[in-house]
């Protein structure tokens, strides 16, 4: 009797298992019919790198680890004594290229002084030219008569000899004030070159001077570069910098997590996503929080498999081929529906179980 007692509840319980058994797997087999799902995912948020745009020595950090920020608020301060003194020798510069555009300028208000000048020194000479051509006729004539006259011995050698030298002085008249012309016409030409080259300078100065205003505009810029704020709002992760410590442009100190906003990027094997389309229901599970559902959607598919873009991608045509499953990055978005609490408290990195909703 004992033994059929036994064996009366093997059966109850061999039967029981078989009917739970069927039963779970019919529910995971209708399931998976309109379902895909993988545990292959993550919590992904923007994480803005803090990066000095200047290098120095920092001064002073006004953020410890973790901590909350707002967008503006300071991070840390660069020591700034050396990007003042570069404004001293910016502006410097600039009051010097000022000076020397002036010089140049007061340079060209002579130099065309002096083209008047000598405009008029010409203009001059020109007329005494003309006068003196004038007397020189009047004296010709009067020698010529005189000639004549002495030939006739109607005069004396003597007058003959006057009226000589008085020709011969007006035409030594003719040829001085002629070179005198050419010389002030030579001093003219000279004062218009120096005026052209005076001319350039001032271009030259005021070239100079733009370019002093540039450089102490970008001294300013590298100065406003020594404090470091926050771009968004956030949370900081740890600081590695400390008071003293060298920081270089472009490198990369710490992190500002923006928790406001996340999404999931979820690592779908290729065989899953037949029937997967953007826009499809997902519902998203995170391990540390188990008993809220997030909501979400697919919003990308990524362009290539995870291992596409490893820094060693792999070329199956380099030995024996193995054929391995690939996983392809897809981007899952959370609901405005799900509490905005609840998403903050979400971490980058956190793994996640997602459920998408095919039909």
């Amino acid at each position: 009797m004992e033994k059929k007692k036994t064996n009366t509840k093997f059966i109850i319980i061999l039967v029981a298992l078989v009917v739970l058994g069927g039963t779970y797997g019919t529910y995971k087999y209708m399931h998976s019919l309109s379902h895909e799902e993988t545990d292959d995912a993550q919590i992904e948020k923007n994480m803005n790198p803090i990066i000095p745009k200047v290098s120095g020595y920092v001064d002073k950090v006004y953020i410890k680890d973790n901590d909350f920020v707002k967008k503006g608020d300071t991070l840390f301060t660069i020591d700034k004594r050396d990007y003042q003194l570069k404004i001293d020798e910016a502006m410097a510069s600039l009051m010097a290229a000022e000076g020397n555009f002036e010089v140049s300028k007061a340079d060209i208000g002579s130099a065309l002084a002096n083209i008047s000048v000598s405009d008029a020194n010409v203009q001059s000479a020109g007329g005494n030219i003309e006068t003196a051509k004038i007397r020189l006729g009047r004296i010709t004539s009067d020698y010529n008569r005189y000639e004549n006259l002495f030939k006739n011995h109607s005069i004396t050698k003597q007058q003959y000899e006057q009226a000589l030298a008085a020709k011969q002085e007006a035409e030594s008249q003719i040829r001085i004030l002629q070179q005198q012309e050419k010389a002030t016409a030579y001093q003219k030409s000279v004062i218009v070159a120096k005026s052209k080259v005076s001319g350039k300078q001032t271009e030259v100065a005021a070239a100079n001077i733009k370019k002093a205003e540039a450089m102490l505009e970008a001294a300013k810029l590298n100065l406003s570069y020594t404090v470091v704020t926050a771009a968004i709002d956030g949370q900081v992760s740890k600081i590695d910098i400390q008071p003293g410590q060298l920081v270089q442009p472009g490198q990369s100190l710490f992190y500002i997590i923006n928790n406001s906003n996340a999404w999931i990027i979820a690592n779908f094997k290729e065989t899953q996503l037949n029937k997967m389309v953007i826009g499809q229901k997902v519902t998203i599970k995170v391990d540390a929080y188990p008993d809220y559902d997030f909501e979400g959607s697919i919003t990308s598919f990524s362009p290539a498999t995870g291992s596409r873009f490893s820094i060693l991608p792999p070329d199956n045509a380099t030995g024996n081929f193995v054929k391995t499953i690939q996983r392809l990055p897809v981007k899952i978005s959370l609901n405005t529906s799900n509490d905005v609490e609840k998403i903050k408290l979400l971490r980058p990195g956190m793994n996640v179980d997602v459920d998408v909703h095919l039909n």
